[in-house]
């Protein structure tokens, strides 16, 4: 892949973020004084107009659009580029009092009030009637301003809606799936048990809380349904502004999927241009290390910049300082805010964009991290912090539009989390389907191994070696993929609760995993185990001698063709296969019947992917290593985000922070980095 550039107004990379000047037109002083802080910081990018609505049109049919022209056209007087939002993510009040159908209505069948975000049912016709006469005003008005970037879409898609409407849209699009057939869907839902068989598909409602809840299958498809939704309302807007200039790309920003799994975001990306998302990492908490949460940070960096491979992401907000809606909102320790925008460049963001530019006077976020304080200084320490990293920016501007090149993937899946955590299986409250695959991905980055963060349905055949835990959901069509995927020389390696049902959540017969891949496995699995938190097995590893702790579940499996690896060493399953490895075709296929700590698999996953061509580094001790590709160079990145000094060895190439020579040895500082650029055939 050739580098891609993002914007080819912008020299390098965008720095900026969220702008909110309607808050401040009683202030011309102000908004003056922001641009003039702007230019200090280096910030050459804003976005404008998420929360517009109201002051675009104050009474229904009023349109004021002057005030917003004039302050793009000020910005780009002085470099400052737009990307430029629709309004639909928060609606006036005037509009929710004529239009109470376009206010959602919640899990018990109650309409909301108006206010907050999120609220807005995107089933509702005569809403989205109203966003397609905003949007064709903004862009009739906005779209060929020679300022505008791109458009945004909204802002942080997220919830459901549970009226009327909603229920009548979710029954047409089960119609169609199910052929207008209710026996398909009856069988497919196995709505026999409890009797609770449909004679219509008039008959099915959403998931209340007060109503149906019991069939699994209803459930995960009301939040198929719900992303199908969303994503029709996204597009209704795209295909609205699109027109006007139709080389401006979309997005529109996800959020953090520790947090929000709403929406399944791998589809919704279908639709965009170019993929963002909002990075609020909570640095310097008591439950995790430091560098544990540069590195859960990275994992979502890795997925959202898995989503559109062909071009870098976007980290469209993060908080200078803090955030105002953690249990704790604790400061960004010095440092820290430009090692995290630094470690989105390396995971391949072409862009470092905050929440916000200047902080609210009032209302709920006027105490949230901005660019500017209330203080309106460019004295205070963040300001400092944002306008050294804009500089940094600058010194490695050729980094922007260059890519990655990964040949490991891990499938952390939104529909397989979702069918998990409904599951009536293991332990209610130690599943920890994200926890595991997070756990994987952070072993394979001590190994100095990079992984793109896929879904299912994605295309892992480039890939060399692909680690799917717990992939519970396994439809036939999705088996046949693995299947050849390893035949084809692939090696894929899964975990205990993988393969037990198919897309509608039945239960695949003949035995786990099913979908064909017992024999993909060599192994079939009959039962699993749940430990209460005192309970514990080990596992011996042949190879080593070695044991490794079982916590929370274990498999008891029979190996058919696959070489058993590791055995249990206590309970019931003692002596029984443990950890396998099977030949399949040109391929191999590993199996882990249970669950044991990452860093207890260290060397095992070392083995995977030495065996896959995979080529690990061995000298990184506790240093966060991303690499990306130009066309005929090498982007490496060292971070170090602990809190003691890091030895780096073998180095060879220049610093592109200073341009000066590297080789051999270098010693890292906690919060330094070292960006070191190399020549490749």
């Amino acid at each position: 892949m050739t580098r891609k550039k993002l914007f080819s107004q912008l020299k390098g990379f965008a720095h900026g973020g969220d702008y909110n000047p309607e808050q401040w037109l009683e202030y011309p002083d102000i908004l003056e004084q922001d641009i003039a802080l702007m230019k200090k910081a280096s910030i050459n990018c804003v976005s404008l107009g998420i929360f517009s609505w109201s002051f675009y049109e104050p009474e229904e049919n009023l349109f004021q659009f002057d005030w917003m022209e004039q302050i793009i056209d000020r910005l780009y007087e002085n470099g400052i580029y737009v990307v430029l939002a629709t309004p639909s993510g928060a609606r006036p009040a005037w509009l929710d009092a004529k239009y109470p159908e376009a206010m959602r209505v919640d899990s018990y069948g109650v309409r909301n009030h108006h206010g907050n975000r999120h609220n807005h049912c995107m089933s509702s016709e005569k809403y989205r009637e109203l966003v397609r006469r905003i949007d064709t005003r903004v862009a009739e008005r906005f779209a060929n301003h020679p300022a505008v970037l791109m458009w945004h879409i909204s802002n942080e898609f997220g919830g459901y809606c549970y009226c009327d409407k909603c229920k009548e849209r979710f029954q047409s699009y089960l119609r169609k799936k199910f052929d207008n057939r209710i026996e398909l869907l009856n069988h497919a839902w196995w709505t026999g048990f409890w009797s609770h068989r449909y004679n219509s598909f008039e008959q099915i409602e959403p998931p209340y809380s007060n109503g149906e809840t019991s069939i699994l299958a209803l459930n995960i498809e009301w939040r198929r349904f719900s992303t199908w939704n969303a994503t029709d309302f996204m597009k209704m807007e795209i295909d609205t502004v699109k027109p006007f200039r139709p080389e401006l790309p979309v997005t529109t920003n996800f959020m953090m999927m520790q947090v929000f799994d709403d929406y399944d975001y791998q589809k919704m990306a279908l639709s965009l241009d170019v993929i963002s998302w909002d990075s609020y990492p909570l640095f310097h908490n008591d439950f995790e290390s430091l560098e544990d949460t540069f590195l859960l940070n990275a994992f979502n960096h890795s997925m959202f910049r898995a989503m559109k491979q062909d071009r870098p992401f976007m980290m469209m907000e993060s908080a200078p300082g803090l955030v105002n809606w953690a249990a704790v909102n604790k400061y960004r320790r010095p440092g820290i805010h430009e090692l995290a925008g630094i470690q989105a460049v390396a995971c391949g963001s072409d862009t470092v964009q905050y929440f916000q530019i200047r902080k609210g006077r009032g209302a709920f976020e006027q105490y949230h991290g901005a660019v500017i304080d209330h203080a309106g200084t460019d004295t205070t320490r963040i300001f400092k912090e944002v306008a050294g990293l804009g500089q940094g920016l600058n010194r490695i501007s050729e980094v922007s539009g260059s890519l990655h090149r990964n040949k490991v993937a891990v499938i952390f899946d939104t529909e397989c989390r979702w069918a998990i955590d409904d599951a009536k299986a293991l332990s209610e409250k130690n599943k920890k389907y994200m926890d595991t695959c997070v756990g994987i991905w952070k072993e394979l980055m001590k190994l100095g191994v990079e992984a793109d963060v896929i879904g299912k349905d994605n295309d892992f055949s480039s890939y060399k070696a692909v680690f799917a835990p717990m992939l519970y959901m396994v439809s036939d069509e999705l088996g046949d993929r693995i299947r050849q995927y390893v035949k084809n020389g692939g090696h894929f390696w899964t975990t205990y609760f993988t393969g037990y049902v198919d897309e509608n959540l039945l239960c695949h017969l003949g035995g786990f995993p099913g979908a064909g891949l017992t024999e993909v496995f060599g192994i079939i699995s009959e039962e699993i185990d749940a430990f209460y938190p005192s309970d514990r097995n080990h596992v011996h590893w042949n190879a080593d001698g070695n044991c490794s702790e079982v916590v929370d579940y274990a498999e008891y499996i029979h190996a058919t063709t696959a070489e058993v690896l590791g055995i249990y060493t206590d309970d019931y399953v003692k002596d029984q296969p443990a950890v396998t490895v099977n030949h399949y075709g040109a391929g191999i296929a590993y199996y882990v019947a249970c669950r044991m700590e990452p860093r207890d698999m260290h060397r095992f996953l070392e083995q995977v992917c030495t065996d896959a061509g995979v080529p690990v580094k061995k000298n990184l001790d506790g240093i966060e290593y991303h690499v990306r590709y130009g066309n005929d160079c090498a982007y490496e990145f060292y971070l170090n985000t602990g809190n003691s000094d890091r030895q780096l060895s073998d180095l060879d190439g220049i610093d592109l922070k200073n341009s000066q020579k590297v080789s051999k040895t270098m010693t890292l500082k906690p919060r330094e980095y070292l960006i070191l650029k190399k020549g490749i055939g």
